[in-house]
């Protein structure tokens, strides 16, 4: 089997609307052309003839302990998914399940790149001004990190920023709480010192443009920012909450009257490219970046269009031969 054949494995289990809309997500995916395998029980994955199966006798519960679920359960979706990527069988996988279990799955069935000190989770945080979307990474794989780490996912994220969104120069900026070189905590003035000297910045062909602070986010003005992973979970979900509470408000204000209603007609058509713009759905998912092998991480919401995108990103970043590039820059 080539590698362009290869299928992306995917855990059917995994998510709060599995295993119908993770199913139809993988039936649009091979109408674009995309080779799918599922994981899933046979009781789950009962009458899907379309697409090839692979039976599982576990499943990781979404608030399963992740280290204990993935060392006991040998035989669930997730574990079986990664493996089949270790193996060479499928060029990723993908899951909106039990994150910390996606990870740890990942990483063990995989391991790490040469190098790598800890994974990190790149989330693409959309902009109201770029072409692309901002890279925030780690957000959400490792609370505690050092200066070193953060170094590592400066030149993961650019990397990514280039293969992923063909960013030619991608520029980093360090999560702060200003932007003079001197703000935040000890981790964040070490790790300021680390990322502005150094070679990486050309071997990674990337600009690092000091601290941004998280108004930055959604600005256009970075493509790469970096943390640790408690501050940039915090940051993302923050996002989240805030996109969902103004879209609830406007839905709201458009329904109050039938004025509203009739000024809601006439603003839809520049509104709903806003929406799509910022719907994570178009996403998909975030990507595990410092494994041997490509694994997205979607959200446990995720709808079939999210899985669709999902499968989509891990597709053309095994085409692009992502996991090398990664390799390439980073010092063993």
């Amino acid at each position: 089997m080539t590698g362009s054949s290869l299928p992306v494995a995917i855990d059917a289990m995994g998510g709060d609307h599995a295993p119908d809309q993770i199913i139809q997500g993988a039936r649009l995916a091979m109408e674009s052309g995309i080779p799918i395998v599922l994981f899933g029980t046979e009781e789950a994955l009962h009458g899907v003839d379309d697409i090839e199966t692979i039976f599982v006798s576990e499943v990781v519960g979404m608030d399963e302990d992740p280290g204990q679920a993935v060392r006991r359960k040998k035989d669930s979706s997730l574990i079986r998914a990664a493996e089949y990527v270790r193996d060479g069988h499928a060029s990723a996988m993908v899951s909106a399940g039990n994150t910390g279990a996606t990870m740890a799955s990942a990483l063990l069935r995989m391991g790490r790149l040469k190098g790598v000190s800890r994974p990190a989770i790149a989330t693409p945080i959309p902009t109201l001004e770029g072409d692309h979307p901002v890279i925030l990474l780690d957000s959400g794989a490792n609370a505690e990190c050092q200066p070193e780490w953060l170094l590592q996912f400066a030149e993961m994220g650019a990397v990514y920023a280039r293969d992923r969104f063909d960013v030619e120069k991608p520029k980093v900026g360090l999560l702060s709480i200003g932007e003079e070189a001197g703000k935040g905590n000890s981790l964040i003035k070490d790790s300021y010192d680390i990322l502005n000297s150094g070679d990486w910045q050309t071997i990674c062909k990337a600009e690092f443009i000091g601290n941004v602070e998280g108004r930055d986010l959604m600005s256009g003005t970075v493509d790469v920012v970096v943390t640790d992973g408690f501050t940039g979970n915090v940051a993302l979900k923050t996002l989240e909450g805030t996109a969902k509470a103004i879209v609830s408000a406007l839905l709201s204000a458009f329904s109050s009257s039938e004025d509203a209603k009739a000024g809601a007609k006439l603003l839809a058509p520049s509104l709903i490219p806003l929406y799509q713009k910022l719907d994570p759905d178009s996403v998909g998912g975030a990507v595990l970046l410092g494994v041997k092998g490509i694994a997205i991480v979607s959200h446990g919401s995720s709808s079939a269009n999210a899985i669709l995108n999902a499968i989509k990103t891990a597709h053309e970043l095994f085409e692009d031969d992502h996991v090398a590039n990664l390799q390439s820059v980073l010092k063993p």
